[in-house]
């Protein structure tokens, strides 16, 4: 797990300023002379106190911008995080060159910053978003309102996938996967919902439990793409391998050269359970 959103940083007061004053930081910038109402004054008072207590600056902020888009956070969700862009990036890339590949399920969407970023790029995307948390969930769908999308993601409280057993060409999934013991020596313990970040002993109990799940979801030819801590690659890799014996395997990197995404293409006709 990457470091949260701000933190470790020097707290910003030009983008605490454009909060109270419901401009973008370029503008407070151009405007050094402004001055704060009184109220705006204790707004930006209140703000700094929590960030001095540790609260991360998405949170304080009530936003955090992914792929280009702006989403509503809470303590109920996970904090969108850059690296998980990447997954955006090659499920958008793959539905492109696979125009009759139209459903997809978001599982543990938290936000909804994936499942939302899709479909606002893929206009006749329909996705199943789910999650255990029926307050990520509300968080989630008020994004989805915010993005006009909420006709085509549907929203489901469940562990992992949906109980009725159905079908999807794509499967997306940035599910939690911080080994427990490692969690909790971490500066995110306590600050982010631990439900989104503890992937049990090794890190991978609920990947583990979904790549299981897998043959019996996907289309033929259908793919999952799964997001995975750096040092998880080889292991999840094995995961795949011994569920999936008619499938292309690879790992992606991020942008600083670390494992990142476990991509599962199936072949047509290949790998369904009987």
């Amino acid at each position: 797990m990457d470091r949260i959103p701000g933190e470790g940083a020097a707290l910003d007061a030009h983008v605490l300023m454009g909060h109270v004053l419901g401009q973008p930081r370029s503008w407070v910038l151009a405007h050094p002379e402004v001055d704060l109402s009184p109220a705006q004054q204790s707004d930006l008072e209140a703000s700094l106190t929590r960030l001095a207590l540790g609260e991360p600056l998405p949170y304080v902020l009530g936003h955090w911008e992914f792929y280009g888009l702006d989403f509503e956070v809470t303590p109920d969700v996970l904090i969108p995080r850059p690296e998980t862009e990447l997954l955006v990036d090659i499920a958008l890339a793959w539905l492109g060159r696979r125009p009759d590949s139209r459903s997809a399920v978001d599982v543990g969407t938290g936000s909804g910053c994936i499942a939302i970023s899709l479909a606002a790029k893929i206009q006749n995307l329909r996705l199943v978003a789910t999650d255990l948390s029926s307050e990520a969930l509300e968080v989630a769908r008020r994004n989805a309102q915010k993005y006009s999308v909420l006709d085509r993601v549907e929203f489901c409280c469940c562990d992992l996938l949906p109980p009725e057993g159905r079908v999807y060409d794509l499967i997306v999934a940035n599910l939690p996967y911080i080994p427990t013991d490692t969690m909790k020596a971490l500066p995110v313990y306590g600050r982010e919902p631990t439900l989104a970040l503890d992937g049990g002993q090794d890190g991978l109990e609920v990947v583990r439990r979904l790549i299981a799940l897998a043959p019996e979801c996907l289309s033929p030819g259908g793919m999952a793409l799964l997001e995975i801590e750096s040092g998880q690659g080889m292991a999840a890799l094995s995961l795949a391998y011994d569920t999936f014996s008619h499938a292309s395997l690879h790992l992606h990197r991020d942008l600083s050269g670390r494992d990142r995404l476990l991509e599962i293409q199936t072949h047509a006709g290949k790998d369904r359970l009987s």
